[in-house]
């Protein structure tokens, strides 16, 4: 197995490698089209990461990671399966792309604090006018009083 290039993103400036050794490979036999073939080869991959073992992080991408990915992770053990190739080749390479992708979006910092801010007078007018024209425009619908 290759060590895994991540491009470099917002959480990783710089890009990063994830040794080969850091990562473990399973195959098992996957549903879905594959022929004759299905039932005899092990087409579905899982690829593994423990996050929190991964000498390629910093502390700090560990912990964000560890905080971002909490809802995918299995204690600290990051997995990811691919199965929807008929080849074993094929779906290593689709899950290794989907590791790469949930490492570079993992350790990004939390967006900036949203600024409060209220609405302006002029959208406040808008509203109400809008608000009461359509108000006007159900009264026609209804039925005359006597």
């Amino acid at each position: 197995m290759q060590d895994l290039t991540i491009a470099p993103g917002q959480g990783i400036p710089d890009g990063l490698v994830v040794a080969a050794a850091d990562l473990s490979e399973r195959f098992a036999k996957a549903s879905g089209p594959g022929g004759q073939g299905v039932n005899t080869t092990d087409s579905k991959v899982q690829l593994s990461i423990d996050i929190a073992e991964c000498a390629s992080l910093s502390d700090t991408q560990r912990r964000r990671a560890l905080h971002n990915l909490e809802h995918r992770l299995d204690g600290t053990v990051l997995t990811v399966s691919a199965s929807t190739q008929r080849w074993q080749i094929r779906n290593r390479a689709e899950a290794r792309e989907r590791m790469a992708t949930l490492l570079r979006e993992a350790p990004a910092p939390p967006p900036p604090p949203r600024r409060k801010t209220k609405p302006t007078r002029g959208s406040v007018r808008r509203r109400l006018e809008a608000k009461k024209r359509r108000s006007e425009l159900k009264s026609t619908r209804r039925k005359p009083r006597r």
